[in-house]
This record gives structure tokens, C-alpha cells and sequence, in this order.
């Protein structure tokens, strides 16, 4: 039997749609940390995200705008799921709304760093944060978001720990949007090569709280 990727925690659900209190209270809580955390790495104004680079760069590109090519790029992410046998639910759904909506209410109510010691805690902050709610929103088991749907079934896939998938991804993201014309600052690199390592340490950590059956 292959090793478990993700753990059963107290609020993990039975079901992709089930509608549970605990599940969908981590669920929704886990999201908006996560919005709150891009927001952060928004405000620190050291660079974006790799997928947003990524987009920048289809954008630079094709001259078509940014909203719609995230858009296009989440549908195409999807598609990869169909041979991966990564399956849909309520947090793929929620995934792309609450992240959406929690992103634009922090990012008008938290202030623009200026000072680059302010920027730099912003975007260590930031990457921490994203990396803790990825692992609390996935243990819930209620479905992915396109992203990090990609990461759990390439880490089932190969054997490889969900770190060093995620790492990948986003590294490979972030050289081709930076390839096509997307602007890459240090809050980039810090998400590309960090996030993988907090969502497997906060992962870890569930494991160890939360022994698995076998």
C-alpha cells in the first residue's frame, strides 16, 4: 500500500461534498489565511507569486488580460488532473472564491511597505502563512484547488514528498513566466523556494499530531 500523502486529521471529511461542521469550518478559515498570506507577499511589493509571474508573462505575450489568462491557466491546471485521478469537491470550488475575496479585502485594509525591513517580514510572513493554510485546507480532504491538485497527484504519482513537488512547480513556473517577459522580485523566489517546505513541515508536524491507522 503506498504511503499516505496527506493525514486524517479530527476535521478531515468523509466526503469531497459532505457538509460537515469541522471540515468545512477548517476548510473555510484555512482559505482565508491563505488570501491573507498572498496579500502579504502583494504588499511587500518584493515580487509576485510564481503563478502570477507565470501569467504576467502569458500576458506579455499574448497582450490578453491577466485576470483572464489566471483563468485560463487554472482550466488547463484542471485538465492536468483527468490522468493524475485527482478528483473535484467543495474546496475546489471554495478554493478559487474565498482565496479570491479574502485576497482583495486584506489587500485594501493592509498597509504598502515602504521600509525593506517591513518588505522583507511581509514576505517571509507571507510564504509562511500560504504554506501552513495550503496543508490545513488539504487535510480537510474536501478537494484541491487546480494548484495544489497538480502537486498532490504528481506527488502520489512519482513517491516524491509533496515539498519537493511543490518546489518544483513552482520553480518551473516561475523560470517560464520570467522567460516569456513576467517580473520576478525576491518575494518570488522566497514563495518558489519556500512554500514547498513549510506545506511539508506543517504536513509532517500533522503526521506526527495525528498517528495514522493503518
Amino acid at each position: 500500500m503506498s504511503k499516505r500523502v496527506l493525514p486524517i486529521t479530527p476535521w478531515s471529511n468523509t466526503s469531497h461534498w459532505a457538509l460537515k461542521f469541522k471540515p468545512l469550518a477548517m476548510l473555510c478559515v484555512s482559505l482565508v489565511l491563505f488570501g491573507f498570506g498572498e496579500a502579504l507577499l502583494l504588499k511587500s511589493q518584493l515580487g509576485s507569486a510564481p503563478w502570477t509571474v507565470f501569467a504576467q508573462g502569458l500576458a506579455v505575450q499574448t497582450g490578453l488580460n491577466i485576470g483572464l489568462l489566471t483563468f485560463i491557466v487554472s482550466c488547463g491546471v484542471l485538465a492536468l488532473w483527468l490522468p493524475l485521478n485527482q478528483k473535484f469537491g467543495l474546496g475546489t470550488v471554495l478554493n478559487i472564491c474565498i482565496i479570491a475575496i479574502s485576497l482583495g479585502l486584506f489587500d485594501g485594509w493592509l498597509p504598502v511597505m515602504d521600509a525593506l525591513v517591513w518588505q522583507i517580514i511581509f514576505a517571509v510572513l507571507g510564504v509562511v502563512i500560504v504554506g501552513v493554510a495550503s496543508a490545513l485546507y488539504l487535510t480537510s480532504h474536501m478537494g484541491a484547488g487546480p494548484r495544489d491538485g497538480l502537486m498532490v497527484g504528481l506527488t502520489q504519482l512519482t513517491g516524491l514528498k509533496v515539498g519537493i513537488i511543490r518546489t518544483f512547480l513552482e520553480g518551473l513556473v516561475c523560470l517560464i513566466g520570467w522567460l516569456l517577459g513576467g517580473v520576478v522580485g525576491l518575494a518570488t523566489l522566497l514563495f518558489a523556494f519556500g512554500v514547498g517546505v513549510v506545506v511539508q513541515v506543517s504536513l509532517d508536524v500533522l503526521f506526527k499530531l495525528y498517528p495514522q491507522r493503518p
